[in-house]
């Protein structure tokens, strides 16, 4: 199912027939948040369907964190995409939820959680 990967740092991006998987690992925050925009930004320009962030290994460390992910929810918006948050922390869960982004950024969990290159 991936046609194409490409590493961004903490990220990674693999495309798929029904659009793309960003995988993200470690700390979301200030120090890794450009790694995880410019990804996605190019996942968001280079296709169509949905666009799936995997943050099962992935923590939200500070606000530019939590707010990179509501600018790229908007970013895909416009761009006719759907952007999926995909097995979220806990921790991040109840982030969402006390912000009210809940409404907006729906978290799922998957049965199969391994994306690797």
């Amino acid at each position: 199912m991936t046609l194409d990967a490409h590493s961004y740092g903490v990220v990674e991006v693999f495309t798929a027939d029904d659009g793309h998987d960003v995988v993200i690992r470690g700390r979301l925050d200030v120090h890794s948040v450009p790694d995880v925009r410019d990804a996605v930004h190019a996942a968001i320009a280079a296709g169509t369907g949905e666009v799936r962030l995997h943050l099962g290994q992935a923590e939200i460390g500070d606000a530019t964190g939590l707010g990179v992910i509501l600018h790229l929810h908007r970013r895909a918006t416009r761009a006719d995409r759907r952007l999926l948050l995909l097995d979220p922390s806990e921790r991040t869960t109840r982030l969402l939820r006390g912000c009210r982004l809940d409404r907006i950024l729906t978290p799922r969990r998957t049965a199969v959680t391994s994306l690797s290159a």
